[in-house]
């Protein structure tokens, strides 16, 4: 089969990366048609569009895309974002955001006494609803008397369908499920979320289910990483804790992530940012960008390629000094190459 695959390098280093992936997914042998797409802060600047319904058409027409990072300094905060992380999930129904925390061999975390059979877990993170939905408003803004609102949004059917993805994922895995939220304050929300993970509970009795209030959550991810197996929680919380887990498993430059509609289209992305300041030097750490086009693989069903692609991307991490900047001892490019060499 011959696949219809986007390419989204962004901003910053997002093209860098995006090059390499590119490059490790040619190694892999699977045949695939390449589609570009000119998106972020130079077509903005350009054109004020952000990402157009036109273009979003093309993209649905896709098995798959890969996107490289997004932001730059010369244009306010939220236009990109929202404009086109956002968008493209809310517009494509990307309601799962699914992110693996995993502590490879040979890489240095921050848990000095925790070791890969200890942190070895995946964040499924509720995508398309919450915080990130944007309702709310500012009354009087810049005046003593401003207001701002950012309202929540949690629908029964948006809780429902995440938290059976987390289910269905844990029997995959080591049937172990915590879900993570603030029940004691956030009583609405929490309480519509407790119904609908207690009623999918029922479904998958051989399913091992805890509760963790976010706070605690981010205690245990540095204390007790290893009672963690897949983790559901709503997209606020998801996102914070998510960095986190990156921050144990290794650093940014490792983080892959999957925004998807499962049984349908995805888009996946390494979790650092574009890092404008490292831009063009061949400093970036590619591997995240390349652990996600192996998640890619994966959706597409290519489960063959997408262990491959995993295992040469970790096997190189031992010839690495650090897994960022100046001090990896190779460049982008370069790495790019050991990876798709492996292969």
């Amino acid at each position: 089969m011959t696949y219809k695959i986007g390419f989204i390098p962004g901003d910053g280093i997002g093209p860098e990366v995006i090059a390499q992936a590119r490059k490790v997914l040619d190694a892999t042998g699977i045949e695939y048609e390449p589609v570009e797409f000119d998106l972020g802060a130079k077509r903005y600047k350009a054109t004020g569009d952000v990402l157009p319904d036109s273009v979003v058409k093309e993209i649905r027409d896709l098995n798959g895309a890969l996107l490289g990072a997004v932001g730059d300094p010369s244009v306010p905060p939220g236009i990109l974002e929202r404009g086109l992380l956002l968008k493209l999930r809310f517009d494509l129904d990307l309601y799962v955001n699914l992110r693996p925390v995993k502590l490879h061999p040979g890489v240095p975390s921050p848990l000095a006494n925790k070791g890969p059979d200890d942190i070895d877990f995946i964040v499924v993170r509720e995508n398309v609803e919450g915080l990130y939905t944007g309702a709310g408003g500012t009354h009087k803004p810049g005046s003593l008397f401003e207001v701002a609102t950012q309202e929540s949004i949690n629908t029964r059917r948006g809780v429902e369908r995440v938290v059976q993805y987390a289910f269905k994922l844990a029997e995959a895995r080591d049937h172990r499920l915590t879900w993570v939220h603030k029940t004691n304050v956030l009583t609405h929300a929490g309480g519509l979320w407790q119904r609908a993970f207690d009623a999918q509970a029922k479904a998958h009795p051989d399913v091992h289910t805890d509760y963790v209030h976010v706070d605690a959550a981010c205690l245990y991810f540095v204390t007790q990483p290893e009672r963690f197996d897949v983790v559901v929680s709503d997209n606020l919380f998801g996102d914070i804790l998510t960095d986190l887990g990156a921050a144990i498993a290794g650093g940014m430059g490792l983080a892959a992530s999957g925004n998807i509609h499962p049984g349908g289209f995805g888009v996946f992305e390494p979790v650092h940012g574009s890092a404008p300041d490292i831009a063009g030097k061949g400093w970036a750490n590619p591997v995240a960008c390349i652990l996600s086009a192996a998640m890619l693989l994966a959706h597409l069903g290519e489960a063959d390629a997408a262990r491959r692609v995993e295992e040469a991307a970790i096997g190189i991490l031992g010839k690495l000094r650090g897994m960022a900047g100046a001090s990896m001892g190779y460049t982008t490019a370069e790495i790019g190459d050991m990876v798709a060499e492996a292969l």
